[in-house]
């Protein structure tokens, strides 16, 4: 190369300014659910993002490859999976007046480690034939011996069972989340057992009248010919605490303390919780968006609205050990 031609090369080179990094992304959800969201940021700003399908040990391999981790993002579902990361000391605060503008406070950490993406409500599906409308009100209300018998649900031991176990007992108090869990283990149709579809499924088989759900799986459900059935036989329906409203969850989104692309990862995470981003996600997972405003999908609006309960989801993360040994105390898998 001449001289000449390295001269303008290096003022072009100059010009152009540094090369944008990737921004890779360590998630638990599977990567098609959110790939279309990653392709219209690059679209946007030129940034590529790189994800990783994490699905076990995401906190071990964190803590594992320490300062050394490409990671910048971590992208997961639950409180309790989120609460996890923090307790690992993995993450880093990410101060952001887009970010905190845009999320509920109480969908977002105290201390900016996390930040609330989207949120599912656990709710209620109930059998059209057999649950008249009105007949389900309140969380509280499903101990009542007019459920005897009546009641489906999975493990009270996995994570969104927990999660609103958690929310009980940050509403009335540890005896009487003791109580509830002891009434609605007493109204189980039978013995818990697979997931939130499985319980649907029952309810279509006539083995019990209403279950415990996420809202999404409704838009899962009907996605699959095999599922239809199921999901047409119930109906949703939007429990509240007796003094709240109801219970939500989030899926949310980290940065790594370890983030080699620092700037991009921010930039990233400022694009997640704007209106084409919120409703673009939120519509790929059935889910509802935290930005107030984001339009919600046909199906998601088919639903109908609720009231969130605005109970800090910090709140539910630190009841989680109590949830925990309640759930083991009445035995309720048993």
């Amino acid at each position: 190369m001449s001289l000449r031609s390295l001269m303008l090369s290096t003022v072009c080179a100059a010009i152009a300014g540094p090369a944008l990094a990737d921004v890779n992304i360590y998630s638990t959800r599977q990567p098609e659910l959110i790939q279309p969201i990653m392709d219209a940021f690059t679209a946007e700003t030129g940034i590529a993002v790189n994800l990783a399908l994490v699905s076990e040990g995401l906190v071990e391999r964190l803590k594992a490859e320490g300062a050394r981790s490409p990671a910048d993002l971590v992208m997961t579902v639950d409180i309790a999976n989120l609460q996890q990361i923090v307790d690992a000391d993995v993450i880093q605060p990410v101060a952001s007046d887009i970010l905190t503008a845009a999320i509920p406070e109480s969908q977002r950490s105290a201390d900016n480690l996390w930040f609330g993406l989207t949120t599912r409500a656990r709710i209620v599906y109930a059998s059209k034939d057999r649950v008249a409308d009105g007949e389900v009100t309140t969380y509280e209300d499903l101990a009542s011996d007019k459920w005897k018998g009546r009641i489906c649900t999975r493990s009270g031991l996995h994570d969104y069972n927990l999660a609103l176990m958690s929310a009980v007992i940050a509403h009335d108090g540890e005896d009487g989340a003791k109580a509830w869990a002891t009434g609605v283990h007493a109204n189980l149709a039978r013995k818990p057992e697979g997931n939130d579809r499985a319980q649907v499924k029952a309810i279509w088989a006539g083995e019990c009248d209403i279950s415990l759900g996420n809202t999404y799986y409704m838009g899962e459900m009907l996605s699959d010919p095999e599922q239809t059935a199921w999901a047409d036989s119930v109906r949703i329906i939007f429990p509240t605490f007796a003094d709240g409203g109801t219970h939500v969850n989030v899926s949310g989104v980290a940065m790594t303390k370890a983030a080699p692309n620092k700037a991009e990862a921010l930039q990233l995470m400022e694009f997640l919780v704007s209106p084409e981003a919120q409703s673009l996600y939120a519509d790929l997972n059935n889910e509802y968006p935290v930005l107030e405003g984001a339009a919600l999908s046909d199906l998601v609006k088919s639903w109908g609205t609720f009231e969130a309960d605005t109970m800090d989801l910090g709140t539910l993360a630190a009841n989680r050990p109590a949830a925990l040994r309640i759930m083991e105390e009445v035995n309720f898998d048993g």
